[in-house]
């Protein structure tokens, strides 16, 4: 019996933090992206309807694959059960925090003598 693995996926976009569920994640073929496939939401059957989670299937509904920069990535997770997916505020202070920016330009030698 082949096993279905499940990933949870934490990343910020736009000033807040994403937290989704897909079956397939890898590195992509795209340099620096990391590729996110078969996105899974909470089943149709909830009584409860949880806006957060409306509003990422709204965003996400027809995409069959997404290409998320590296850098936004926070942590992926192999998970034996899926929680719920949510948007939270990624407000400065809280317990996550950015990857810090480059040290040089991009159009500056990192090693030329500082102005």
């Amino acid at each position: 019996m082949k096993t279905r693995h499940l990933y949870k996926v934490v990343f910020h976009n736009e000033g807040k933090v994403y937290e989704i569920y897909a079956r397939q994640v890898s590195q992509g073929g795209m340099y620096g992206f990391i590729e996110v496939a078969e996105i899974v939401f909470g089943g149709k059957s909830a009584v409860v309807v949880d806006p957060s989670e409306e509003r990422l299937k709204a965003e996400f509904g027809g995409v069959r694959r997404s290409y998320i920069p590296l850098h936004a990535v926070i942590r992926i997770d192999e998970v034996d059960k899926q929680g719920s997916a949510k948007i939270s505020d990624g407000e400065q202070g809280g317990n996550v925090a950015r990857f810090p920016a480059p040290l040089y330009s991009p159009g500056r030698s990192p090693d030329a003598p500082k102005e």
